[in-house]
């Protein structure tokens, strides 16, 4: 993989005065879809009127919308679409960290075993009726043990390669989908089965804000820590001994950067199952813009994970009568563009 700095001459490289208002524009664009996502539905709502709700509920205004526009707004819509956003945002973050940590284009939370192995740990809280706690938790160690069993083969094997880290990925993913196949044999067909299938098939139609006002900080605060090692992602991808030349102390570096990612992804199956490509596609369809240095291709890759699970959702909520499962839609669309990206970048990739 290319070092940071390599690419400066290419034609995906942005400006640097540049930058800033592509920035800026990312996030413009992701309170558009914000806006339209709420606006739009069964029941539509004027976006007049859905700027107009939501400042209701901070500020004192008349109200001159009936009460079905403030109950699809506030009470259905809106955690909706602010957890797709959380969502989308916290898989391409922590696709990307990792995908610049472990110096790899082809890693993501879902082919090291992250998404497959917290999944398990979800499914095993709910199996016993735990708190949303503790499918939190169950959730963050199932991740963590994923993807340290997942770095672990290739020192196994000896071999650090891209394929062995790709096969690894699909190890531990295989064992943990036997896993989850025997806790949903468990699993009572009349109460949590139908949970577990819920989360495996990665869904958004059950959120309420009462998850995310627990969920939500989570996110957030790996999304902050993440942003704020960007130029430290930089520097381990020079290499362990530049790094500890320029100051930078490797392991604890890494554990951060493992363990917020892993919280990221952890909370993400937590509220709306396994959702996959994400973490994958768009930090790469962010290098494409702004190229590979990660205190620009992070922030830009963020919103733009944001702007497409709110789309992915709302296609998922009004291309027919009942929901579409999101991993459905994210593999429709992610598999072929991936496809894509390989054909027009493999010289770098491979």
């Amino acid at each position: 993989m290319t070092k940071p700095g390599a690419e400066g001459t290419t034609a995906c490289k942005v400006k640097k005065a540049a930058y800033p208002a592509l920035l800026a524009g990312s996030a413009a664009f992701a309170f558009l879809i914000f806006t339209i996502s709420i606006s739009t539905g069964i029941f539509r709502v004027p976006l007049v009127t859905v700027v107009k709700i939501l400042l209701a509920e901070v500020y004192p205004l008349e109200q001159t919308w009936s009460n079905s526009a403030g109950i699809a707004v506030i009470a259905i819509r809106l955690p909706r679409t602010l957890a797709a956003m959380l969502i989308g945002a916290a898989l391409s973050l922590s696709g990307a960290s990792y995908q610049s940590m472990f110096k790899n284009p082809m890693v993501s939370p879902d082919i090291l075993g992250v998404s497959a192995g917290a999944s398990v740990g979800a499914a095993a809280a709910i199996l016993v009726n735990a708190e949303l706690v503790w499918i939190e938790t169950g959730a963050f160690l199932g991740g963590l043990a994923a993807v340290s069993l997942t770095m672990l083969i290739p020192k196994l094997v000896r071999n650090n390669s891209i394929v062995i880290l790709v096969l690894a990925g699909i190890i531990v993913g295989g064992l943990a989908t036997s896993v989850m196949s025997v806790i949903r044999m468990l699993a009572d067909p009349t109460t949590t089965l139908a949970d577990i299938t819920y989360w495996t098939m990665g869904s958004l139609a059950r959120v309420k804000m009462k998850e995310l006002t627990v969920i939500g900080p989570l996110i957030v605060t790996g999304l902050v820590v993440l942003l704020l090692l960007r130029y430290r992602l930089n520097v381990l991808s020079l290499g362990d001994n530049e790094a500890r030349s320029l100051g930078v102390n490797v392991s604890r570096t890494r554990f951060i950067v493992v363990a917020c990612a892993t919280l990221l992804t952890a909370s993400s199956v937590c509220v709306a199952g396994v959702i996959g490509w994400v973490g994958l596609v768009i930090p790469h369809i962010s290098r494409m813009i702004v190229g590979i240095d990660n205190k620009k291709m992070l922030p830009v890759s963020m919103f733009l994970g944001g702007s497409f699970m709110m789309v992915i959702d709302l296609l998922a909520r009004t291309l027919a009568a009942v929901d579409i499962p999101i991993s459905v839609l994210t593999g429709i669309i992610g598999a072929p563009f991936f496809f894509l990206i390989l054909l027009k970048q493999k010289r770098r990739i491979l």
